[in-house]
């Protein structure tokens, strides 16, 4: 006897913090294929490179979208984005962390969008440092993905004042 699962939404959002413009409606068409629904993205230039753009928008979709979105945008190699998923039951949030330098990085998160190890990943970094405080502090900022949050934070300061769409409405 099987049990079907429930099947749980969740929403989240996708920043495209730099990409050259003429990829633009190629990212478009991929992401809605990944969503299986027609996007409109408002790109807008990205004042921390010339000739690159940025857009960000907010999804809902099933448990697990978070990873998909992100698999659909792995290996384009000229792009800078991230793409959140949030907490919803029985599932952690998550974050995916994309640079050309750096590939992809994933990270769990909390409710409150701070990155969170686990405990397994915890003993490892323990186990590998052998009681090295550099080693552990290196490991641990790996873990973090910190970085990808250095290489990334000039493109989000500068996506600052961009056009927002809030995921929900409160009232």
């Amino acid at each position: 006897m099987s049990v079907a699962m429930p099947r749980v939404t969740t929403r989240g959002v996708v920043f495209i913090h730099s990409t050259p413009k003429a990829l633009c409606p190629h990212i478009t068409w991929a992401l809605e294929s990944a969503l299986d629904s027609r996007l409109s993205i408002d790109w807008t230039p990205q004042p921390a490179g010339a000739a690159l753009v940025r857009a960000e928008f907010p999804w809902t979709g099933l448990q697990g979208t978070g990873a998909k979105l992100a698999s659909t945008l792995r290996g384009w190699d000229n792009l800078r984005y991230e793409i959140t998923e949030e907490p919803s039951p029985g599932a952690d949030g998550s974050r995916w962390s994309h640079t050309p330098a750096l590939g992809i990085h994933h990270t769990w998160t909390s409710a409150a969008g701070d990155a969170v190890v686990n405990e397994d990943r915890l003993r490892e970094v323990l186990r590998l440092s052998q009681g090295s405080p550099e080693a552990m502090a290196e490991m641990l900022e790996e873990l973090l993905g910190a970085d990808w949050d250095a290489e990334l934070e000039p493109f989000r300061y500068a996506g600052d004042g961009a056009p927002v769409r809030w995921l929900h409405k409160v009232g």
